[in-house]
């Protein structure tokens, strides 16, 4: 493709981006650039995360700071757009057109060179071959989410953005999908995908950037910001056959930092999640206690962002 920059420039890069919708902040001054790779974009309903995908396709502006494509702006500048594929959450499907044909609309949008072949190869690519004379009212969710990743991949876009691309599928699905991912990423693409599900990111990103209120509250290897969520201060309730006597012998675990018993429920309070559910069991048999149920009461996403945010 002619006129495009050298490649040693950045694919994706955000330096310090706000967007607002009246007095209401969607995305607070946020800064990273991607790499090639897969990038998990983690963060609870209403986070931002739609916004800032919705930013680096440039179909928003700014409200302040920039967002540039290979060092040119993202919005209001076709020439970027042929390098980006996005997978938008909101459903805006044409339901009489078949897989096929919706796919090849698109291919023909961006002008490829090929389109019946590239279409082929794109649906090949989401194991939609079977399904792809159907028309796309017939489809399952699943189904629709994955002609949707076809029509965004059509053009063979160096950045692929995916907002919420699971949502749907069941799991023989999720996993094909998820391989596709990792495939184009090893063969040198952009993608981030957003997620409010941590075992999705976990299974597919190396790098994940996490996002609270309109704020980047971390970002970097995963492994490193996933032991900073299971080393944050952790409840569980337990309940056993002899609360007392498991009371009693879980304050001498390390990992137990506080400790109560209340209407026959033992509420433990651990500074390690690992290393307490890996030595309950241990207190409990030498206690001659039989263990019931284990529970942590505080591990929703909002509860590990909200740590995140206050670290």
């Amino acid at each position: 493709m002619t006129g495009r920059p050298p490649v040693t420039t950045v694919p994706v890069e955000l330096e310090a981006v706000s967007r607002w919708y009246g007095n209401v902040v969607a995305v607070n001054e946020i800064t990273f650039r991607l790499e090639a790779g897969v990038i998990g974009l983690l963060g609870p309903n209403g986070a931002g995360k739609s916004t800032l995908l919705h930013l680096i396709a440039g179909f928003l502006a700014p409200s302040a700071g920039s967002v540039t494509i290979h060092g040119r702006p993202a919005f209001g500048n076709p020439s970027v757009y042929a390098r980006i594929g996005l997978v938008p959450e909101r459903e805006a499907l044409y339901p009489f057109l078949s897989g096929r044909e919706f796919v090849l609309a698109n291919a023909r949008l961006q002008h490829v060179e090929d389109p019946v072949a590239a279409t082929a190869r794109a649906i090949e690519s989401v194991d939609l071959v079977q399904s792809q004379d159907r028309t796309l009212g017939t489809y399952s969710k699943g189904m629709r989410q994955r002609a949707k990743v076809a029509a965004a991949l059509v053009h063979d876009p160096e950045i692929l953005l995916l907002d919420e691309p699971f949502n749907g599928m069941d799991p023989r699905q999720r996993l094909h999908t998820m391989e596709l991912l990792r495939q184009l990423a090893a063969n040198g693409r952009t993608i981030l995908f957003s997620s409010h599900i941590l075992e999705e990111v976990e299974r597919v990103a190396d790098r994940v950037l996490v996002v609270i209120a309109g704020r980047l509250a971390a970002s970097g290897d995963f492994r490193a910001i996933r032991r900073l969520m299971t080393d944050r201060p952790h409840t569980f309730t337990v309940r056993s056959s002899d609360d007392r006597r498991l009371a009693s012998a879980l304050l001498d675990e390390q990992a137990v930092t506080g400790l109560s018993l209340d209407d026959g429920l033992v509420t433990v309070r651990s500074s390690d999640f690992g290393a307490f559910t890996r030595s309950v069991a241990g207190a409990a048999r030498r206690a001659g206690v039989t263990l019931f149920e284990l529970l942590p009461t505080d591990e929703s996403l909002e509860s590990v962002f909200s740590y995140l945010v206050r670290r």
